[in-house]
């Protein structure tokens, strides 16, 4: 009750401010919505049916009265999600589910462009007979789960795909550039091709110019497209920063999700780990395997949001808030966590979807956002309670069920074999440490001992399949 008093308080207050002249007219709605009594009002305010397949992304335009999905359905519908109606929809033209469906600032709403399962860009275009003419602006050989706009730009599109392959797309031409082919770091070193699957970029909204990926390693990067030539004749990998926390670094992890701020914060979201927000002071420079331990040590350490599952799909995360004061993401538990970006406070827990919520959309000024998932609806959700909401009965027993998720599936599962040929691995790099007969070939079996070594990090429970090795079924868990 005393909690509950003190955010009427600050409500009144900021009314009050308002109503005597104290605060300036264009402050007041920033700070009246991102306001916690607010948040603690948000309910379902009703749900769109129209996909047929379970809906994959939404997405606002630039002035919040339009809302675009993308669904397994392989189709596009708009809606006037304020009438819970639904405008038109056509056949986005992709063989496969569709992950991301964007509308194009300063085009009318006329122009969205899609990514697809199938790994094709398409664009749609709304003719004025109300017909919708699609065709395809390139193709990666995989997944396409994630592109981004240039903020304000009607033209500029980029996508990022499990190839590893970043292009970028100049609506007023008909071809496609790629950048860069994203490189594990270990490899760059050695020159080798051996490619990063993509799942997530964004543009920073403050600067242009840098933009982020994040995939199948623990490394978020960030670029400077100035760096890269347009013309495909220079396609070097060259980040300008990475960011990972420190305890990642050679873990077993991939990344799912990235959100930018309007202040160039950097979210970053975790499969079957956490979240976690940078500052652009807690980079780890564009090589972070030469950062060494103590100077890592020295950097601050992100802020973490805990709670959620982000285990069984490419979830992935935003802001929410007019100065993006909160952090949303689904959960595989089918629940949606709101935090306070300061602090990392937990201030809602909601039922999103029977099964897994995957996306959350923020609406571009108001305190309002949309969710999907698993089921073939999407929810739209409104601060329009009569009173302030409270916490769920169960939600601690919700977060402890998916704390401990994750800390089963961190497990190690080896084979007997495995761990036997580590132990003679160990044994035989002991001897050479005593007897100090470091000749060449021992170094090259060092290096075998630590790629062997490194296997022992991760949680995938896969046998080795060394030449002349030989595993069997019975496995063992080591906690």
């Amino acid at each position: 009750m005393e909690f509950r008093g003190k955010v009427l308080r600050d409500e009144f207050t900021e009314v009050f401010k308002r109503e005597m002249g104290f605060s300036r007219p264009r402050c007041f709605p920033r700070r009246i919505s991102a306001s916690e009594g607010l948040v603690k009002r948000i309910t379902l305010y009703g749900k769109l049916n129209g996909h047929k397949e379970c809906v994959n992304t939404v997405e606002f335009n630039s002035t919040g009265d339009v809302l675009v999905s993308g669904s397994d359905d392989k189709h596009v519908i708009f809606w006037d999600w304020a009438a819970k109606s639904k405008t038109f929809s056509y056949s986005s033209g992709h063989l496969d589910n569709i992950f991301q469906a964007r509308i194009m600032p300063f085009t009318d709403d006329r122009k969205v462009v899609t990514s697809s399962c199938d790994g094709q860009v398409r664009l749609g275009q709304v003719l004025e007979n109300g017909q919708v003419d699609t065709k395809r602006l390139g193709k990666h050989q995989g997944r396409v789960y994630k592109l981004d706009i240039e903020p304000g730009s009607p033209h500029i599109v980029y996508s990022c795909g499990e190839d590893g392959v970043v292009q970028h797309f100049d609506l007023r031409s008909n071809s496609a550039t790629k950048l860069f082919h994203c490189s594990s770091f270990t490899e760059l070193n050695r020159l080798s091709r051996n490619s990063i699957g993509l799942n997530a970029i964004v543009i920073d909204p403050r600067n242009p110019n840098y933009f982020a990926v994040g995939g199948s390693d623990e490394y978020a990067r960030v670029y400077d497209v100035r760096k890269h030539q347009l013309d495909s004749s220079n396609s070097l990998d060259r980040p300008v920063n990475t960011f990972c926390p420190h305890h990642l670094v050679g873990a077993d992890v991939h990344i799912t999700g990235l959100a930018y701020s309007k202040t160039s914060e950097l979210l970053v979201s975790y499969n079957d780990e956490l979240i976690y927000l940078f500052q652009k002071n807690m980079g780890m420079g564009p090589t972070p395997l030469s950062v060494p331990p103590e100077e890592l040590q020295k950097l601050e350490k992100p802020q973490v949001y805990s709670g959620h599952r982000n285990s069984q799909t490419v979830k992935g995360v935003s802001f929410f808030g007019p100065t993006d004061d909160y952090v949303l993401s689904g959960s595989d538990c089918g629940h949606i966590f709101i935090w306070k970006k300061k602090g990392a406070k937990l201030v809602r827990l909601m039922a999103g979807d029977k099964q897994i919520v995957n996306h959350l959309q923020s609406h571009p000024y108001m305190p309002i956002f949309a969710s999907c998932g698993i089921e073939n609806s999407i929810k739209l959700w409104i601060p329009m309670a009569d009173g302030i909401l409270p916490m769920p009965g169960d939600a601690e027993k919700i977060m402890e069920s998916n704390r401990q998720g994750r800390e089963d599936h961190s497990l190690i599962t080896l084979t007997p074999d495995v761990i036997m040929h580590v132990l003679r691995l160990q044994r035989r790099q002991t001897t050479a440490y005593i007897e100090r007969r470091y000749d060449r070939a021992d170094i090259e079996n060092d290096d075998e001992d630590e790629e062997v070594a490194y296997l022992l990090g991760f949680s995938d429970g896969e046998a080795s399949s060394e030449e002349g090795f030989t595993g069997n079924s019975t496995e063992c868990n080591i906690s």
